[in-house]
């Protein structure tokens, strides 16, 4: 498509063909929701039953459920690294790429709350975090700035789809009259003026300066609460900036993924191009080496002082029962991506998403790594105690629980990409030099 001849309502057919309700969109929310329920299902009978049907015993607390959580908050931080970041630095190639960020910041820090009260045997005392929370406890600050940060993200995912909104309920004239509706309640009376661009310019630069410290505070606070803990592998002074990085890897790749499926399934080709790939792909390497470094550097120091403890950690991870998933993350996850980023044509769309979808999944198990092995390991040894004591080993009822929260990801990304553009339309048509003046729209 040449640029220079796009019209205004080429713009607005192109980013908002895929706002409707077809038979694909609905077998897919009957498909997630259908899963969802047996997955509720499975929650029910551990709510019923006790913690018991998980895995996780006296001595291995923390297993599926604790990974799913540094997971999902890792995964949410992505918007601060591109909006706020990488946005206020002024990378204009971003534009297209910022709202697919947020709807993943705002999907992942939305479940990721909710991925906690799986961990907790009885969900219904939840509240006294609240209500007796002590400011010495890192479980209330991680709660607290969770909640945080997803109400900044959620802001910061809804100011800039006001214009968006109402360009869209006075210009697109194939949406159901409800969902008009919805659009013109939404877009809260925006005509576009002077003085309307610059109240929103100035709340979102607000929004995205506050998200900084926000998001740090979120996987740092995370971090607290392992590092906290005086057991080998956790015991670390590097968790906090360790756990940013990894999270800063996860979401990229996220991004990479999401990117690819907008661009073959709504047909985004001339907007998400080789070009946003290609510098996606390069962020994704540099955080990544990052994060190379830090892995590095959190086996090479306690591998020097090789103090008891941290002797058998170690062999467990490097030789022994975990030597395998630990290998494969650190390689396959990690190291190969990095030297295949490295080249450009490794950086296309096709190779970059299969390179994504490596890294994503070795972040989810790196989570594993991190969490599970280090309390096989206590200070005192494990005896007089039954088998499933020894080793942890998840249970289908506890995978069934751990696999809902990316079903209800899944279904809040999709929504929120089926019936809201998922490239920002007022914002590409002003970087475009399109005449997209609202209030003269009929």
């Amino acid at each position: 498509m040449d640029h220079n001849k796009l019209t205004f309502e080429q713009l607005t057919s192109d980013l908002t063909h895929h706002i409707r309700i077809n038979k694909g969109f609905l077998a897919w929310m009957a498909f997630l929701t259908v899963s969802l329920i047996v997955c509720l299902y499975a929650y029910s009978l551990q709510l019923r039953t006790g913690l018991g049907v998980a895995g996780i015993r006296d001595y291995v607390t923390w297993g599926l459920y604790l990974s799913n959580f540094v997971f999902f908050v890792a995964t949410s931080l992505i918007g601060m690294l591109i909006s706020a970041v990488l946005g206020l630095i002024g990378m204009k190639w971003l534009t297209p790429i910022t709202r697919i960020a947020e709807t993943i910041a705002v999907a992942f820090a939305a479940v990721a709350g909710l991925v906690i009260i799986g961990d907790m045997g009885r969900p219904d005392r939840l509240a006294y975090v609240f209500i007796y929370g002590r400011p010495q406890s890192p479980i209330l600050w991680d709660i607290t700035v969770v909640i945080t940060y997803f109400v900044l993200s959620l802001l910061l995912l809804f100011l800039p789809l006001i214009a968006d909104m109402a360009i869209i309920h006075r210009k697109v004239a194939t949406l159901p009259s409800w969902l008009r509706s919805l659009y013109r309640f939404l877009s809260l009376n925006f005509t576009g003026s002077p003085e309307q661009d610059r109240a929103i310019s100035r709340a979102i630069r607000i929004l995205l300066i506050l998200l900084i410290p926000a998001a740090l505070s979120i996987h740092t606070v995370t971090s607290w609460l392992f590092a906290v803990t005086s057991r080998a592998g956790w015991d670390s002074t590097i968790f906090g900036p360790y756990f940013v990085s990894g999270a800063f890897v996860a979401g990229s790749a996220g991004v990479i993924i999401l990117m690819f499926f907008f661009r073959r399934n709504y047909r985004l080709q001339d907007y998400l191009t080789d070009l946003h790939f290609n510098n996606m792909g390069k962020v994704l390497a540099t955080v990544s080496l990052v994060y190379l470094y830090f892995n590095f550097n959190e086996f090479l120091v306690p591998g020097y002082k090789l103090k008891t403890a941290d002797a058998v950690h170690l062999h467990d991870l490097l030789a022994g029962r975990h030597a395998v998933m630990f290998w494969t993350v650190q390689i396959g996850g990690l190291a190969l991506p990095i030297l295949f980023m490295l080249f450009r044509r490794f950086r296309k769309p096709l190779p970059i998403v299969i390179i994504s979808v490596a890294v994503l999944v070795g972040a989810w198990f790196k989570r594993y790594v991190i969490v599970v092995p280090t309390q096989e390991h206590p200070f005192l040894p494990i005896q007089h105690v039954p088998q499933n004591f020894v080793h942890y080993t998840p249970t289908m009822i506890e995978t069934m629980i751990t696999i809902a929260p990316f079903i209800m990801v899944l279904m809040i990304i999709t929504l929120i990409s089926k019936f809201f553009p998922v490239i920002p339309l007022h914002e590409t048509a002003l970087e475009k030099g399109i005449d997209a003046r609202i209030d003269e729209l009929t």
